[in-house]
């Protein structure tokens, strides 16, 4: 039976009493959605996780297994494997059904009011690099299409571009909730059949053959964390997109239509970048990808390449505007949204006109796996410990209340983080940083295993005083 927790009002946030409609500007933000303006079911979120999820990444994911030495089936095995980690993502999604409210509110009874915000921010920044890196390979695969067409040469093509692909990501994000689902859900019917042709002509003719040489911890270990990494990097955003649907909700199926969304298309993807990795060079990935299909069809790929970019991006945006909320900005969230899309604007602008920085911002990017696999280990051991079950008013409260702990500080929910933090960087092989315990372990990258230490050590010391609460 679940319980109805307390509503309360964020300050700062805007209360209303407006419907969550497509194509009208969504008033509500980190606010808890009231009962009776929740709507929906644990299908929309399905489509939610399916269609962000058709993107070229996991084309390269695939890819980079096999570069770093596994066969084509031993890439595969880590592929379906690394798919399985979307069911901490449906699980984590289960907070906002009970809540109404965003992920990173949520997350203030494991870290604390004050505790939470540094997550807060480095969420934010994760969220805007990831939303400049989709940004810059959408707008250059439509760059390369308006080529095909014959329009190539200066800056006009690039620039307008760059437009079509923020402004197509903008105005969904802008227009909120019911908008971003709508859209994801249409374009995941036709991502999902450009996909699947791409999948059937890259997939034939792979070599499945052994490698010469077996390869070792550190190659597995490497393949491991950046098929993981997509999975980890969603932890932060469940709950808000799972806010609006009514308490009544079965939590299996929202937990089960999660998982099974990112896991289809993540894997299908995976399994074509791994096929296509045995038969071309993949260090260009959308080049290496689109010399194995047929010239009619290569128009089709650069397009499934911007249409990926766009619907990952689109859920990005519309998470950083929440969580400048969380941070205590008192603006709206559609006010929010205009300052993240700003600064998502600037930095395409300069990683496509000024400096090529989009290698050095994605080596930074997944070097806060560090801090994102414990955070997320502790945020579902919490989870877990309290039944997921929270006081709402008591999440939302300034000062004060069940989650104010040590003046706004969980002292477990903290040094569980640093525990997993610690752990995760003396292991972490990246091109930033090497942790001085991969040499003895042979090279192994055992980053991830940051969120099980974490999750362990929350347990020990929150057991017995983290308790469901009880309306």
């Amino acid at each position: 039976m679940l319980g109805h927790e307390t509503a309360a009002v964020t300050p700062g946030a805007t209360r209303t009493t407006g419907r969550d409609e497509v194509f009208q500007v969504e008033e509500h933000g980190i606010d808890p959605i009231p009962d009776a303006e929740r709507h929906g079911s644990a299908k929309d979120v399905f489509w939610l996780w399916f269609g962000s999820n058709l993107t070229f990444t996991y084309v390269i994911n695939g890819a980079l297994a096999v570069a770093f030495g596994l066969s084509f089936w031993q890439a595969t095995a880590v592929v379906v494997i690394g798919g399985l980690a979307f069911l901490a993502i449906g699980a984590a999604g289960l907070s906002g059904v009970r809540t109404g409210t965003a992920t990173l509110v949520v997350s203030r009874a494991a870290f604390g009011r004050r505790g939470n915000w540094p997550a807060g921010l480095l969420n934010w920044i994760v969220g805007i690099g990831y939303t400049v890196v989709n940004t810059v390979v959408g707008t250059l695969a439509l760059e390369a299409f308006l080529a095909g067409l014959g329009w190539s040469g200066g800056h006009a093509p690039r620039a307008l571009a760059l437009a079509v692909t923020l402004a197509l990501t903008f105005a969904v994000a802008l227009w909120g909730h019911a908008t971003v689902q709508f859209a994801e859900r249409w374009m995941a019917y036709v991502l999902a059949v450009g996909f699947a042709a791409l999948v059937v002509l890259v997939l034939p003719g792979a070599d499945t053959s052994a490698p010469a040489a077996a390869p070792g911890a550190q190659a597995w270990s490497l393949a491991f964390v950046v098929v993981l990494a997509g999975p980890f990097s969603y932890l932060p955003m469940p709950a808000d997109y799972t806010r609006y649907l009514p308490r009544t909700t079965s939590l299996k199926a929202v937990t089960r239509s999660g998982a099974l969304g990112g896991f289809l298309s993540s894997v299908a993807l995976g399994v074509a970048g791994a096929a296509a990795a045995t038969r071309a060079d993949m260090t260009d990935a959308v080049a290496g990808t689109e010399s194995l299909l047929p010239g009619w069809f290569q128009p089709l790929f650069l397009a499934l390449v911007l249409g990926g970019s766009v619907t990952n991006s689109i859920i990005t945006l519309y998470s950083s505007s929440l969580n400048l909320q969380v941070l205590g900005i008192p603006w709206s969230r559609a006010r929010a949204i205009v300052v993240s899309a700003a600064v998502t604007a600037a930095g395409s602008l300069g990683a496509l006109f000024l400096t090529d920085f989009t290698t050095s911002l994605l080596s930074f990017l997944s070097l806060l796996i560090i801090v994102f696999a414990p955070w997320g280990g502790v945020f579902l051991a919490d989870m877990v410990l309290r039944r997921c079950t929270y006081d709402s008013a008591g999440l939302h409260a300034d000062t004060g209340g069940p989650y104010w702990y040590r003046s706004g500080w969980h002292p477990a929910g903290l040094a569980a983080l640093l525990a997993g933090l610690v752990f995760s960087a003396l292991t972490c092989d990246s091109e930033l940083w090497t942790g001085p315990l991969v040499a003895p372990l042979g090279g192994a990258d055992l980053t991830l295993l940051g969120a099980a230490v974490s999750a362990l050590v929350y347990v020990l010391l929150a057991r017995g005083h983290v308790t469901p609460h009880r309306p």
